[in-house]
C-alpha cells in the first residue's frame, strides 16, 4: 500500500512539474518569435534605398517577393519565391488584427491574382505601414493610408505565429 501511495505522489508531483516547464516554453516561444519577427523587420529596412530590379534577391535589387523571401530566409523561414505563392502561407488575418511581421498583400494594376507582397513594419488604429520594393522607386516604407494601396488591399498572412 506505501509502493501505491508513493508511486501516486511522485506521480502528481512529476505532472505538476511537466505543465508548469510547459507554461515556461510557450513563454520563451513568444519571445524567441517576438526576436525573430524584429530580425527580420530588421533585414528588410535595412535595405530601404536599394533598386528595384525584377527577379532580385540581392543588394543589387529586389523584386517585391525577393526582399520578403530574403528577409525570412535570414530565419531560416522558407518562403515560395512568388508573392502569389507566399499568399497561400501561414493564417490569413483581419486587417484590425494586423501585427508586425505579417505579410500583406495587394493585387495592383487590375491583376486577377496576388502580385505585390509587402512586410509590415508598423500597426496603428486605422493605418498599416509596410516595407516592400516598388518598381518605381525601390525599397521603401508605404502606408494602407495610399489610395494605390487602399485600393489595390487583398489579404494579410500571419507567417510567425
Amino acid at each position: 500500500m506505501k509502493k501505491i501511495y508513493l508511486f501516486l505522489l511522485l506521480s502528481i508531483l512529476f505532472a505538476s512539474c511537466k505543465s508548469a516547464s510547459t507554461a515556461v516554453s510557450k513563454k520563451e516561444s513568444k519571445r524567441e518569435n517576438k526576436y525573430i519577427v524584429n530580425h527580420v523587420i530588421e533585414k528588410a529596412t535595412d535595405n530601404i534605398g536599394v533598386r528595384y530590379k525584377a527577379g532580385g534577391t540581392t543588394r543589387n535589387g529586389y523584386d517585391c517577393s525577393g526582399l520578403v523571401y530574403t528577409s525570412f530566409e535570414s530565419e531560416n523561414i522558407k518562403l515560395p519565391r512568388p508573392s502569389y505563392e507566399q499568399a497561400k502561407v501561414g493564417r490569413i488575418i483581419q486587417f484590425n488584427d494586423a501585427q508586425k511581421g505579417d505579410l500583406i498583400f495587394f493585387k495592383t494594376n487590375r491583376s486577377k491574382q496576388i502580385n505585390h507582397v509587402g512586410l509590415i513594419v508598423e500597426v496603428n488604429s486605422n493605418e498599416i505601414k509596410f516595407v516592400h520594393s516598388s518598381t518605381s522607386k525601390g525599397v521603401i516604407i508605404s502606408s494602407t493610408k495610399e489610395a494605390y494601396y487602399q485600393n489595390s488591399y487583398v489579404q494579410i498572412n500571419r507567417v510567425i505565429e
